[in-house]
């Protein structure tokens, strides 16, 4: 009897004790919440599942864009001088607002909001639970009051519930299992060696425009009209790649191989074949805006703010793009070349499986580039190490437009585009990205006065 009772005077004192903790005040864990490290892990995190679940570029870019558009609004309550995006998003609606008098933790919300849609719009949800179980650990060791934590949790949840509903009337779903017909009319597109893959997303410019009104509204001018007479502008394009495919220099290869961001590369040797997976030109750009907010010292709400908005960028320049490729149908390089100058020739990187023009990284590139430039201004110097990872090594720019500029040559060092689709492409992404900057305005206007 005497030691149960010593017993339960022990267990109560140490109730007390842990009961008696002082609990950190929203000044001293918030600072620490907020650290915009946490937010870049976990676009990491994301894009490590988007390259091993090998989603195609658009629809990479798609999932990036809904993740951070809940976690820009799931930080808005207590991020002062920002504004949310409803009504400057296409179709998209104001989200819950948080409890008025009760405490959060606004950056716990976000990240959480930002996983939440990760994990929906992904298929290895197991990917995240690991990361997720230590991650959040982080938070609650910071001091942040359970009520508070739990609190804030389910705010982001609710904000990220609201985005997914949103998310599921975009036609995405509308769009899945369709097959592009293959004319085999002299000059539009073939499915192309060694896999002689379908043609992907061919329903992609019926998805819903994140900022611009429709999927045409910058469709660029006619390519060169399809012509095999070798005094034709179009052969003499023909010409041009295959001309540079035979004679490229250590530098154009290195340029090609660094900016390929096929998500889906076919290996064959022999009779065996395997496919490797590779980071998508989404993901490269998103990463390049890590790179920038951590060399600048972004805060959370800028780097955040960035991620946004350069996703939206990204999203609206594939669906502005493949509206174009599948107006136009055109024929790959490659496949000319082998019929009418060199039935061996090879292109130094793989054909992607979709129509050649306009070039797909060439617009999202460009469009990426104006979003950060009036972001962080011009003339923004950056060694982008993105590829590293993937043998790619890292290379330097003394400005994003730079950086735009050789993703888009890079594919004709790579022997996958022509030179009109290269140019009028990044032109293509320029005027979309500038659109972008005008119409989503993420600064109450007080803050933007005051700069």
């Amino acid at each position: 009897m005497k030691k149960r009772l010593l017993w339960m005077l022990a267990a109560g004192s140490l109730w007390v004790a842990v009961g008696c903790q002082p609990k950190a005040k929203p000044e001293e864990y918030n600072p620490k919440a907020a650290n915009p490290e946490l937010y870049h892990r976990s676009v990491e995190q994301l894009t490590k599942v988007v390259i091993h679940d090998i989603f195609s570029p658009p629809v990479a870019s798609r999932i990036y864009s809904y993740a951070n558009l809940a976690g820009y609004e799931a930080m808005l309550p207590g991020t002062p001088g920002y504004e949310s995006l409803a009504g400057k998003v296409r179709k998209f609606t104001a989200p819950p607002k948080p409890e008025p008098g009760q405490e959060y933790c606004f950056p716990l919300a976000s990240t959480k909001a930002f996983l939440t849609v990760a994990r929906a719009l992904t298929f290895s949800a197991d990917k995240f639970d690991e990361y997720e179980k230590s991650f959040f650990e982080e938070y609650h060791k910071m001091g942040i009051p359970e009520e508070v934590f739990e609190r804030s949790v389910a705010y982001g949840e609710a904000v990220a519930k609201h985005v997914l509903d949103h998310a599921g009337k975009d036609s995405y779903k509308q769009t899945r299992g369709f097959k592009h017909t293959v004319t085999n009319v002299e000059g539009t597109w073939v499915p192309t060696p060694p896999a002689y893959m379908d043609a992907a997303e061919p329903q992609w410019m019926k998805i819903r425009c994140w900022v611009m009104d429709t999927c045409s509204q910058f469709m660029p001018p006619r390519p060169a009209p399809y012509s095999v007479t070798k005094s034709s502008p179009f052969y003499k394009l023909a010409e041009e790649v295959y001309t540079i495919g035979k004679t490229m220099t250590e530098d154009q290869k290195n340029i090609a191989y660094f900016w390929d961001d096929n998500a889906f590369v076919m290996n064959v040797a022999g009779h065996v074949s395997y496919a490797s997976k590779k980071m998508t030109p989404g993901g490269h750009w998103l990463h390049i805006a890590a790179t920038i907010a951590r060399q600048q010292k972004a805060d959370f709400a800028k780097s955040v703010e960035a991620y946004a908005l350069t996703s939206f960028a990204l999203s609206d320049g594939f669906i502005s793009c493949w509206d174009e490729k599948y107006r136009s149908n055109r024929v790959r390089p490659e496949t000319v070349i082998n019929k009418y100058i060199d039935p061996k020739w090879q292109p130094f990187l793989q054909t992607p499986p979709f129509p050649e023009y306009t070039s797909g990284h060439s617009v999202i590139s460009a469009a990426a580039a104006e979003v950060l430039t009036n972001l962080y201004g011009d003339n923004i110097a950056f060694t982008d190490s993105t590829e590293h990872p993937y043998g790619h090594g890292v290379r330097s720019f003394k400005s994003f437009r730079q950086a735009a500029v050789e993703a888009s040559y890079s594919r004709l060092y790579g022997g996958i585009h022509f030179r009109d689709a290269l140019e009028i492409g990044n032109l293509q992404g320029r005027q979309l990205g500038e659109y972008v900057v005008e119409k989503l305005k993420t600064k109450k206007e007080s803050v933007i006065a005051a700069k």
